[in-house]
């Protein structure tokens, strides 16, 4: 592949919601241009974009592929992003590193939530945007319902659309496309180019006055000069909607079927001729040395790359995809990586085309690139030069809130399983782990059950470790309400020197920390140096639970007398009656089971409010107000974490998928003394269980 420097750029993510035809029309892009010699298929696994056997045998995109289609002298990055809700930070990732997006809307099926998702997250990054129906060639396509609703939605997000073509023909009789700028008709693939068929003349002309009215909007001058003429040539028009798409005051529309490969060369033109090339882009800001620094696209400014994306490769090893936004990368160069303090070298330096990577010395300001091999850098750190440190930032994505604990299959799946879920982790930002001190569970969290079990199945093929799920425990803690009092003797006798230790204490809550440890101890009784084993013992009986098998804390223990024995007496006797008296004397304190109560914020749209809080109510919930937003309540409420474990999958199955939820720990209150008392009766059967093994 020929070298191509910024201005011959465009860096396009393809997003939509499942099943709308991303990676066929991608197919079809490539297969116009020649970069293919056939037409891949998902139904037989042949498509470039799903090359990973894990995309192949669930027939749908997990991950974001790049496919670079040469066309008009120009390289268009086509980022194909998996469309599934699940998978949404590959989606935000592609979208971080493109200047424009294409949003496909299926012909049959019209506005779905990823199309709503695609459309939001490309609002909150700033990006031009195509709109395009596709697949008009389904049984029961139906152009001017679809774009009806698309209307109708981009007014609820504030935004407008405008036909940029017409269809000719639909359903099996989908032959080509009327093209609004040119106005003309290009059949199939966009090769033979005709007039507009008579019969579709009256509605190219009231569609064609429609654009140049949003036209106008980037050149005032345009509708004076069109109401003047009657028209207007390509480039006047082109050079008002370049304004307008760029801006985003319009989305242009536009029709084809990547499966039968039609609309393809018109829909490539307007890539090239309305989406801006790098350097067209807002200037990006950098953490430099001394503050914020702007970086114009261009290869004379300081070296900064962005890796959006790493994947491991049990053949080529690690991959390492990255996004030049100023200066350029030179193969076998040595890159300073800001966020891990450590050089790297550039050896192997590739355009990656699905799996296919084609070897090349530059990657230019504003082209994306790949490289294998490299020691540190994980997704999201920055590539700059040691003598000038720039930090990119990364986007936001979601709070992961799709919890399950995990578990080693084998002894051998356990030495392995923290490298393993960190690899994982670096890999897709919208995962997460962490070890949960207070029920000894690992979590692994993502956005869904999905993105859950193509991790752990990832965790099988490319790390060879075997990985068991399980519901994950609600880290409840044990806590008491009034003051307790209690003894105990140990006393143990087995021949030879025994062990003895009476101990006499007393408990109350405290609320200045989780714990004071304190004695009352007067005369002879029991010597002070005996409070460190008893400390030791309460502690270890505070960390592991007193009834419940939760951690307890905010407890003051005064150990106010005891015994001790002058042959018999040992620390380990004491460790013992200070755990067993402080156990009873939490019996006598009241004690109750705290649980998190989680703040929680949930978006769903405005005609499932009423579904949305009716469910709530049945968890626990206490509603703590409403807002509204673009057609869509947002419920402020805290609920018990018991009753979100598995809300992501509740939430969309009430909304129909529109629904999302966001939610933080705000606090700890007691659990109702019925559903306590189940808790602790789940904990000594379990308990039993184990003396039983």
């Amino acid at each position: 592949m020929k070298e191509y420097t910024t201005e011959f750029l465009r860096n396009i993510a393809l997003v939509s919601h499942g099943s709308a035809g991303k990676s066929t029309l991608a197919e079809a892009f490539l297969h116009f241009t020649g970069a293919t010699t056939r037409l891949g298929k998902i139904e037989d696994g042949t498509t470039v974009s799903d090359y990973d056997e894990d995309e192949v045998r669930r027939k749908l995109s997990l991950y974001t592929s790049v496919l670079p289609v040469e066309f008009r002298d120009h390289k268009i990055n086509v980022l194909d992003a998996p469309g599934y809700t699940d998978f949404v930070g590959e989606m935000i990732s592609a979208m971080s590193v493109a200047d424009g997006a294409m949003i496909l809307v299926d012909a049959v099926a019209g506005v779905e939530v990823g199309t709503e998702l695609a459309w939001r997250n490309a609002s909150d990054i700033g990006l031009p945007r195509f709109l395009v129906i596709n697949r008009m060639d389904r049984e029961n396509a139906d152009f001017a319902s679809v774009y009806a609703a698309v209307e109708e939605f981009a007014h609820s997000m504030e935004s407008r659309v405008v036909k940029a073509q017409l269809p000719i023909g639909e359903k099996h009789d989908f032959k080509g496309v009327v093209d609004l700028i040119t106005m003309k008709a290009y059949m199939g693939d966009g090769k033979l180019v005709t007039d507009i068929p008579a019969d579709m003349k009256a509605a190219a002309d009231e569609a064609h006055f429609a654009l140049v009215e949003a036209a106008a909007e980037g050149e005032d001058s345009l509708l004076e000069k069109y109401l003047e003429k009657g028209s207007l040539s390509n480039e006047e028009l082109l050079t008002g909607l370049v304004d307008v798409v760029h801006s985003g005051a319009f989305v242009p529309v536009f029709v084809a079927a990547g499966g039968h490969e039609v609309g393809i060369a018109p829909l490539l033109d307007a890539i090239v001729s309305l989406m801006p090339s790098p350097a067209q882009r807002p200037e990006k800001e950098a953490e430099g040395r001394s503050g914020m620094e702007t970086l114009a696209c261009s290869d004379a400014g300081p070296l900064a790359a962005y890796v959006w994306k790493t994947t491991a490769d049990p053949f080529v090893g690690k991959m390492t995809y990255f996004r030049v936004f100023s200066g350029s990368i030179q193969g076998d160069a040595r890159v300073w990586n800001q966020n891990k303090g450590a050089e790297e070298r550039m050896s192997g330096l590739h355009i990656q085309r699905g799996k296919e990577q084609l070897p090349v010395k530059v990657i230019h300001a504003g082209d994306i690139g790949s490289v294998s091999k490299l020691a540190v850098t994980a997704t999201g750190d920055t590539f700059c030069d040691k003598a000038h440190p720039l930090m990119l930032p990364s986007p936001k994505y979601p709070a992961a809130l799709f919890r399950v604990a995990i578990q080693p299959k084998t002894q051998a799946d356990a030495a392995k399983i923290s490298t393993t879920l960190t690899r994982l982790c670096e890999e897709d930002m919208t995962l997460s782990w962490y070890n949960e001190k207070s029920t000894g569970q690992t979590i692994l969290q993502g956005m869904g059950d999905q993105h859950i079990d193509v991790a752990i199945h990832r965790a099988q093929t490319k790390f060879q470790v075997g990985l068991v799920t399980d519901q994950p425990k609600v880290p409840y803690r044990e806590g008491i309400t009034r003051k307790g009092n209690a003894m105990y003797r140990h006393k143990k006798q087995t021949g030879g020197s025994g062990q003895f230790g009476e101990v006499h204490l007393r408990i109350e809550p405290y609320h200045e920390g989780d714990f004071d440890f304190t004695d009352e101890l007067v005369g002879m009784n029991l010597s002070k140096s005996y409070l460190a084993p008893i400390e030791k013992g309460i502690r270890a009986t505070m960390e592991h639970g007193a009834f419940a098998g939760y951690p307890m804390s905010n407890v003051r223990v005064i150990v106010y007398d005891g015994k001790e024995h002058p042959v018999d007496s040992k620390p380990v006797a004491f460790e013992i009656a200070g755990r067993e008296a402080f156990k009873l004397a939490v019996q006598e304190a009241h004690p109750v089971l705290y649980e998190p109560i989680m703040n929680v914020r949930i978006t769903v749209p405005d005609s499932h409010m009423g579904d949305a809080m009716s469910d709530l109510n049945t968890r626990r919930g206490r509603v703590q107000g409403t807002e509204s937003d673009r057609g869509n309540t947002v419920i402020l409420a805290h609920v018990p974490l018991a009753e979100m474990l598995r809300y992501t999958t509740q939430i969309r199955s009430i909304t129909g998928g529109r629904g999302y939820f966001t939610m933080e720990l705000d606090h700890y209150d007691v659990v109702p003394s019925n559903l306590a008392a189940g808790i602790v009766e789940a904990h000594k059967k379990e308990a039993e269980g184990k003396k039983e093994e």
